[in-house]
């Protein structure tokens, strides 16, 4: 190897090291950046959560955690009453400017969901019911291809306006006893760049 070969090679070698080094300064810099902004909303939610005697604003700091974690266009936070149903609490749709419910000082119209049928079976077809009884998280990347639960109200709004409910992510609401006390729906994850609807992450 020849003596200008070798200063190359080593040349080479160093500039390397140095993009490494930096690009794993950068990372770090991020992962860090990332963990002190999660530590920040957690921590201002759990301030909430002890001192926050409004609740309609305590509930909608939950459910824009939720969106902020998954990116998604729309959401509903459902409460569960000693009727055995599922009340809307809260309703928002950014792109449809859509706000009910909450601190929006609108009452929600739609009616609960029930959680069991007249028969007294459980109500495993409507969503919400089904992770409200189980406990279980449902991920559904296409509601107009899924099978199992019933989407016609979800079809019957998407006609009225114009939207399109595409990804659901339904997650059980416990308290500190791991009870069951509501359930988050969340619609149309985004793509951060695109802004495109894509399914929720399998790790959201």
């Amino acid at each position: 190897m020849s003596k200008k070969n070798g200063k190359a090679l080593k040349s080479l070698a160093t500039a390397d090291r140095d993009a490494i080094l930096k690009n794993a300064a950068s990372k770090v810099r991020d992962y860090v950046s990332l963990l002190e902004e999660q530590i920040e909303q957690l921590s201002a939610i759990g301030l909430a959560l002890s001192k926050e005697k409004d609740m309609p604003i305590l509930l909608e700091m939950i459910l824009e955690e939720a969106k902020r974690i998954t990116n998604c266009d729309g959401r509903t936070l459902y409460m569960m009453e000693d009727d055995e149903q599922l009340k809307f609490e809260i309703v928002r749709t950014d792109s449809l400017n859509f706000h009910m419910g909450g601190t929006s000082g609108e009452e929600v119209p739609f009616y609960p969901v029930k959680l069991y049928l007249e028969d007294g079976k459980s109500n495993h077809s409507m969503i919400a019911a089904y992770a409200g009884l189980t406990g279980e998280t449902i991920n559904i990347p296409d509601a107009y291809k899924a099978e199992g639960f019933d989407f016609s109200g979800t079809k019957m709004f998407d006609e009225k306006t114009g939207y399109r409910s595409t990804s659901f992510l339904t997650v059980p609401l416990k308290n500190h006893l791991d009870e069951i006390i509501g359930v988050i729906q969340l619609l149309n994850a985004q793509d951060p760049g695109t802004g495109k609807v894509i399914p929720f992450s399998e790790d959201a």
